[in-house]
Order: structure tokens, then sequence, then C-alpha cells
């Protein structure tokens, strides 16, 4: 009888060959406030705190202009979850930079980036339905890691305890919402932060049958938990390696092929063959200008070196748009005002070594 792995295997390779895809991307920490207290989490901070802040506008162009002579097509703006209903004085801030909004600002950022060939895909926690509908217009692509679907996790003394936001219903409906919204959709699991073998199929089953719904999940990241200095759950075991690669394969066969399984390679660099093996064809964005600051003590691999293990393992590793090709290819899915920006940027892609 065949293993997990095996069949994860021969899936993946009978839908996407013996090629494995990245995105080269800036990452843009709009703003690290948030109002959510995630025991695990080492980038959010209140208005006062050491480190709080909140990118202006001409560091934002700054940067966009750096990852634009880098090479970068994806430009990745990432905040904290909800600001605005927690701290006035970054709604100040916005205003006085001319925002009524972090969709506002959100928006403007995504068209500047636009306007210096890199695509937008946006991760700003919860989401209204309007204020999809309004990103879509700037992105191509949203995302929300749903993280888990265990009310289990957020009960007293857990890691999402102190996170409203965190609420698997919340984060299911705005999953379901972008689907009716026909918005190519990012999501994924964290594994090891305290959840059970049973916790991460379930999470994985609400994800599959959220897609079956509106076929809007692009693809499906299984992110290892790594504890962090400064944090409640620093001592914490974190993600096992047989437990990443386990997941890995199980969410191959779980969810429909069309969706593509990723794995962060910073998080693993030590396992890149491994998470080969386990079914995953995509690494998600790598940034040659910007560090993880989700993880900041995990460096992105540099894509030449990745590539030769990729090669050495036999695959070949390509660049691609932060969004999926099928999108592209089917009417609706993209705004009709971003179809010249993806026509350029198309042609910019380059191989990965």
């Amino acid at each position: 009888m065949q293993s997990s792995l095996e069949l994860a295997q021969q899936r993946r390779d009978a839908m996407y060959g013996r090629v494995l895809t990245y995105s080269p991307k800036v990452f843009l920490p709009v703003t690290n406030l948030c109002r959510n207290h995630c025991s695990y989490c080492t980038f959010r901070r209140s208005p006062h705190q050491q480190g709080a802040h909140t990118m202006p506008p001409d560091e934002v162009m700054n940067t966009l202009r750096v990852a634009h002579r880098s090479g970068c097509i994806e430009a990745l703006l990432c905040l904290g979850d909800t600001p605005e209903t927690g701290f006035p004085s970054y709604q100040r801030q916005l205003r006085s930079w001319g925002f009524s909004s972090t969709v506002d600002y959100l928006d403007w950022i995504a068209r500047q980036a636009q306007d210096m060939g890199l695509l937008a895909h946006t991760n700003a926690g919860l989401l209204s339905a309007s204020s999809m509908e309004r990103l879509r217009q700037s992105n191509v692509s949203l995302g929300l890691m749903l993280e888990s679907n265990s009310d289990r996790l957020c009960e007293q003394g857990m890691p999402h305890s102190k996170a409203p936001d965190k609420r698997p219903a919340l984060r299911r409906q705005m999953i379901l919402q972008a689907g009716e919204l026909k918005i190519p959709f990012t999501s994924g699991i964290l594994v090891g932060f305290g959840e059970t073998e049973q916790e991460r199929l379930e999470a994985l089953d609400a994800l599959a049958e959220l897609h079956a719904l509106h076929g809007h999940v692009q693809e499906v990241i299984i992110q290892p938990f790594r504890p962090h200095s400064g944090t409640l759950m620093h001592d914490a075991l974190g993600a096992s390696d047989r437990m990443l690669i386990e997941t890995i394969s199980i969410a191959r066969l779980k969810l429909p092929v069309e969706v593509s399984i990723q794995s962060p390679p910073n998080l693993a660099p030590g396992m890149i063959e491994a998470l080969i093996d386990a079914g995953i064809n995509d690494f998600g964005g790598i940034s040659p200008v910007t560090p993880d600051f989700i993880n900041p003590n995990y460096e992105w691999p540099h894509v030449a070196r990745l590539a030769q293990r990729c090669r050495r393992h036999g695959f070949e590793l390509k660049p691609r748009l932060p969004v999926y090709d099928r999108f592209v290819e089917q009417s609706g899915w993209i705004d009709p005002g971003l179809m010249d920006a993806l026509r350029s940027v198309e042609l910019q892609r380059v191989p990965a070594a």
C-alpha cells in the first residue's frame, strides 16, 4: 500500500509536473498596530509601544522603487487586524496624510505599486465585504489565514483568547464572502501552536468546503509555528518536522488539486527536499529586498540557491504572479482595470536562476 507521502507526490506531479513556483515579492508592513493579542506574535504593537510603526507614504514609495529595481513582481501589503477600532491616534495619522480609512490607504498603496509595475496582494486581517469589494479594484488577490478552525484555541489561557478577530467563524465568513465577490484568495493554517491533529484536519476540511462553494481559494499555506522570545509562547515546542510533513501531505490529498499547497522555505530551511517530497508545489513569496516581518529571525533563502536545491531534487523553480493563471484566463475574476498591469508584469518575468 502506498504511503500518504507517495500519494501526495503523485497527485502534485499529475497537476503541476516537476515545476515548483514562488512569488518574487516586496513585503510592506503597512502598520503593526493590531487590536489582537495573540500569545505567539512578535509583530503587533500598540501606538505607544516601542517599535510601533505605520509606514508613511514617502516610505511606501521608496520601498516600492527599490522593489521594482530588484525585480519584484508582488507587493504584499500586510498589517495588524482592524487597527482603526482601537487606536484613535492611528486614525488621526491617516487623516493627516489625506486618507479616510485603512482601506483608503491600502487602495492608494496598491495603485502606486501598479504604476511601478508591481501587482498588489493584501492581507489586512478581517475585512468587510464592502472593503474587499473596494480592494478588488486595485489588488489581483487578497488573503487571510484561517490559522485554525478551533474555538477551543480561543478559550481562556489559549493562544487566541485575547484575539477577537481570530474567531474561526469570523474568518470563515470573510473567506466565504471573498468567494461570493469572485476574489482569488490565499488562506492557510498554522501548525504546532497548540492545536490537535484532529483540529488540523478540521481546518483543512473547512478550507476545502469554502473553496467548493466558489472555487476561489488559489493556495493554502501550511505554516509551521516557530516560537519567538519575548512572547507568552516563547518556550513552546512549535511544529515538529514530522508534524509539518504529515500536514502538508494530508493537505495535498484533502484539498482539490487545483489549489496550490505552499510552505514557507525560510521557516524550514533544512527541510527543502522534505517539503517537496511531502507534496508542495509552491514556496510562496520570497523577497530580495525586505525581511519576513512576521518571523524576523528567519531569513528568506537566496533564490538562486533554492533553485539549485530544487534542480538537484529533480524540479525546476519558476517565478509566478500573485494571482494564479486560471483566474486570469477566466472572465470575471480580475477587475478589468488591472488587466493591462497584469499583461505588463507578465512580460517582466525572468527565470529563477
